[in-house]
């Protein structure tokens, strides 16, 4: 038996990257690598990079608080957003609508002249337990085609086209964070998901260097799907359209674990009234694993991950690759 650490390499960014950590980041005897997209556009995020031209800094600011090893004053701060909302016809708006934290990132990059380093810094002051590390340090812009062949300009704007993505790129060359390739060159494990496939997950993977890396990765993978569909993103998706989907981006995906939870009727009702539908498994055979396991939370009447039962399922997987 191998009694070394196991290298978990988590790929993604939003909401979903970080339910994944929250729950594995006391899992013992792993090391942990966080590769976050930067091609965020909008929001508090959008005008810091357009203002400053740095990397997207919001799913970073994210991750952090997700990997913090507990609760703290700073941590707290982190996640304060000021009241108001920007009018993009004003030129100055000061801090309404700011996230504190993505002030904190800019602010620490523009002193110290490192957005890598800047992450390293407060990585030290909240006690992360695992590395983060940004997919590139460019200040990048996704572009998206769609099924009938229209092209889509930035992150933000590719959801609200309300036709089927076909695939994400960039015009322009983005070379990757030496760090993350190295660490999917060094991975045990690499785990995709959960979140927005095309806007979250495949702005990381369509970036060169690192789908070699994957490519020549001996890292067992394993994808978390998504329990339902992104209006806008991933209508009418099935699971083996989002793996699909990964795979033709450059995931290598050995394994899926599949939501089989019972979805109450009044949230279907809910998601139905807004375009959101169950993802469901519609083959018996694959060329990966499909495992079925308990990982959702209904508690706030939402379709949500739940961290606990991510780390309960990642922890028998990764039991499995000890032996």
């Amino acid at each position: 038996m191998n009694n070394s650490p196991l290298k978990v390499v988590v790929i993604g960014g939003g909401h979903g990257q970080s339910v994944i950590l929250r729950g594995i980041k006391f899992i013992q005897d792993i090391q942990i690598s966080a590769i976050v997209t930067v091609a965020d556009d909008g929001g508090s995020t959008g005008r810091l990079r357009r203002q400053f031209h740095i990397p997207a800094m919001g799913d970073i600011r994210a991750v952090l608080i997700a990997l913090a090893e507990s609760e703290t004053l700073l941590k707290n701060l982190m996640e304060y957003r000021f009241e108001g909302e920007a009018d993009p016809q004003q030129a100055d708006q000061g801090v309404m609508g700011h996230n504190l934290g993505n002030l904190i990132l800019t602010a620490l990059t523009q002193s110290c002249g490192s957005f890598l380093e800047s992450i390293g810094i407060l990585s030290k002051v909240l006690n992360v337990r695992g590395d983060i590390i940004p997919a590139t340090t460019q200040v990048i812009t996704l572009f998206a085609r769609m099924a009938d062949g229209t092209i889509v300009r930035g992150e933000s704007n590719i959801p609200n086209m309300n036709n089927r993505i076909d695939t994400v790129f960039y015009q322009e060359p983005v070379k990757a964070s030496e760090k993350a390739v190295h660490a999917i060159q060094e991975a045990d494990l690499i785990v995709y998901g959960i979140g927005s496939i095309f806007t979250s997950i495949l702005p990381n993977l369509i970036i060169p260097e690192i789908a070699e890396a994957i490519h020549q990765s001996h890292a067992y993978g394993v994808y978390l799907c998504n329990a339902m569909s992104q209006p806008g993103e991933t209508d009418d998706f099935t699971m083996e359209d989002h793996v699909d989907a990964l795979i033709r981006h450059g995931a290598k995906i050995n394994e899926v674990l599949f939501a089989q939870d019972s979805i109450p009727e009044t949230i279907l009702t809910r998601y139905a009234a807004e375009g959101g539908r169950p993802v469901s498994r519609v083959q018996d055979q694959h060329a990966y694993r499909v495992t079925p396991v308990s990982l959702l939370d209904f508690s706030d009447e939402l379709v949500r991950h739940d961290a606990d039962k991510i780390r309960r399922s990642l922890q028998q997987l990764l039991a499995k690759l000890k032996e």
